[in-house]
């Protein structure tokens, strides 16, 4: 249409010319149509082309705890993107079944039954992995465990363990990577925190102080080692399926889906994407970040 003007007589540009049937609002997009005026996929979402699913080829990553729930996801998402994968657990029977799946989807893999919590432990583990698959690009320190217990009734031992496993680890598993990342000039880790360390939970005090911990370490890292071209971020996820939810009350999970945005739970899908994102040259100018990956529960 050709310009029309408005009461006061000024000429319009064509594209704040209101339509029959369409909204006021300037430059309001026409159904099916982005601001770019580009045709949307249906549902809103991304459909992964061939160019994304080969992006860190080349790479090998070491995921902790990648052998279930949000590190198995990870674990399968950097090898269908064209990685090498290893992946490190407290269980043979895990680890082994973990890299059987990644094998199977042509990428080389291996396991190793570990306490990441240990330090001859992650050790061995992270020389066992060089020996086999070179050096480490991507480290996802993702393992963790849970003791819940009320501040008033959780022992020494509930609050030690998860400590050390899910902050401890990070840190034992970062210096272990840092030397080779730093002689090569490049790489990238992923701490797996959680929305619990942004605003803590009842009964959940060393889990929360763990998570909190890991976007302490993140940044401190991100700060340290950005001049070696390294980043450091890290993910927060929301309440998630998997084993470690998955005994929540029927309540609690109503709760988390009514009060979120997007109204779900989040799957181990949805933060192995942004995890992926995060490893990749398309996140190489981001460090030191939270991303929290919830449906919006937090805002």
């Amino acid at each position: 249409p050709h310009p029309s003007p408005d009461e006061s007589g000024q000429t319009l540009p064509a594209n704040m010319v209101k339509r029959r049937g369409e909204a006021s609002f300037p430059f309001a997009p026409r159904a099916g149509f982005g601001w770019t005026g580009r045709r949307r996929p249906v549902g809103g979402g991304t459909r992964r082309g061939k160019l994304s699913l080969m992006r860190h080829k080349d790479r090998t990553a070491l995921v902790t705890g990648g052998c279930r729930g949000i590190g198995l996801a990870v674990a399968l998402r950097l090898a269908e993107e064209g990685a090498d994968v290893a992946i490190i657990s407290v269980s043979p029977e895990c680890v082994a079944a973990g890299v059987e799946r990644i094998r199977a989807l042509g990428r080389r893999s291996v396991g190793v039954a570990a306490d990441v919590s240990k330090t001859e432990e992650v050790e061995r583990a992270f020389g066992l992995v060089t020996q086999e698959l070179g050096d480490i690009h991507y480290l996802v320190n993702n393992a963790g465990i849970t003791r819940d217990q009320l501040l008033l009734r959780m022992k020494d031992e509930d609050w030690d363990s998860v400590i050390n496993v899910n902050l401890r680890g990070a840190f034992l598993c970062t210096r272990q990577v840092t030397r080779s990342m730093m002689k090569n000039r490049f790489g990238r880790i992923v701490n797996v925190s959680s929305i619990v360390g942004l605003g803590g939970q009842v009964a959940q005090a060393n889990y929360a102080a763990s998570k909190a911990g890991l976007i302490g370490l993140t940044k401190s890292v991100a700060k340290e080692l950005g001049s070696r071209g390294i980043t450091c971020n890290a993910v927060a996820p929301g309440y998630i399926q998997t084993e470690m939810t998955r005994d929540l009350p029927e309540e609690f999970r109503s709760w988390a889906e009514e009060h979120a945005p997007l109204r779900r739970l989040g799957s181990v899908e949805d933060v192995a994407g942004v995890v992926s994102f995060l490893l990749s040259d398309d996140a190489g100018f981001v460090t030191g970040q939270t991303l929290v990956v919830d449906g919006g529960l937090t805002l």
